[in-house]
């Protein structure tokens, strides 16, 4: 029904009052709010989304003591991100929770993680290294380690990137998925590569294209990446989840969500 023209005038007044009363906190100094996939709801999803497929759970926040090998040639994964002996994430880790927290569970094994990163080896870290993990995990300051190196190298890059690509919630989404997944590395089974890739068969929306024609082009490139590699050719992550998601146009990310990975439902209401 047509909203009376009083009525529809008083909202586009209240629209711009408020509008000029956050870009007057903007302008004097104020931290803009959050917007797309860094909103702090957002973010949760984006963890939740990442746990479905990392832990076949949607409680990300329970996977801090998480570690074992997984068999995928990079040693011991552990914790929210699956940070990963093989690939230097969890030494940065463990040396950041070191610097901050001298004398930790975990400080006495940061030269056999200097040791075995770039291996699949447990050199150096069995028989202890997971009970100590799982001890650092009952602290706060692993806890916060965990969440700032996560930002640092994972999901702060990949959002700022996909902004700048001009691509909205979901996009954002399917840059961190990629970034976690492959690595922050510019080789072709790395994000860099994959965006590059993607970039190849279809414009970012930053340079004129349209954003699903892209994103379609940019998960296409992923589900490539990860037919290369043994560990990783289930693409259902990919293919029953964020296609879902952009198959129905939401861009933004917007709950309910449903999807499925590796044959497990999971909904967010």
């Amino acid at each position: 029904m047509p909203i009376p023209y009083a009525r529809a005038a008083r909202r586009t007044l209240l629209a711009a009052l408020g509008t000029a009363v956050f870009a007057g906190r903007w302008a004097s100094g104020g931290a803009a709010p959050a917007t797309g996939l860094d909103a702090p709801e957002k973010k949760d999803i984006a963890m939740r989304l990442v746990s479905s497929a990392e832990n076949s759970s949607l409680d990300w926040k329970a996977q801090y003591r998480y570690i074992e090998d997984i068999g995928d040639g990079r040693g011991y994964t552990g914790g929210i991100i699956g940070f990963c002996s093989g690939t230097s994430d969890m030494l940065a880790l463990v040396e950041l929770y070191t610097e901050r927290e001298p004398g930790n569970a975990l400080a006495g094994y940061l030269p056999a993680l200097r040791a075995v990163d770039g291996t699949d080896s447990h050199e150096g870290l069995d028989p202890g290294f997971a009970a100590a993990w799982r001890e650092a995990a009952g602290t706060s300051a692993f806890r916060r380690a965990q969440r700032d190196e996560r930002d640092r190298v994972y999901f702060d890059p990949a959002v700022a990137r996909a902004k700048r690509d001009g691509v909205g919630t979901l996009g954002q989404f399917a840059y961190f998925d990629a970034m976690v997944m492959h690595g922050p590395g510019s080789d072709a089974l790395s994000f860099g590569g994959i965006r590059r890739r993607a970039r190849g068969l279809a414009d970012t929306p930053a340079d004129g294209g349209d954003e699903t024609a892209y994103l379609n082009a940019f998960l296409d490139a992923r589900v490539w990446a990860m037919e290369q590699e043994a560990a990783h050719r289930d693409v259902t992550r990919v293919e029953t989840a964020q296609r879902v998601f952009l198959a129905a146009g939401n861009l933004a990310l917007t709950p309910p969500l449903t999807w499925r990975v590796y044959g497990d439902g999971y909904t967010i209401d």
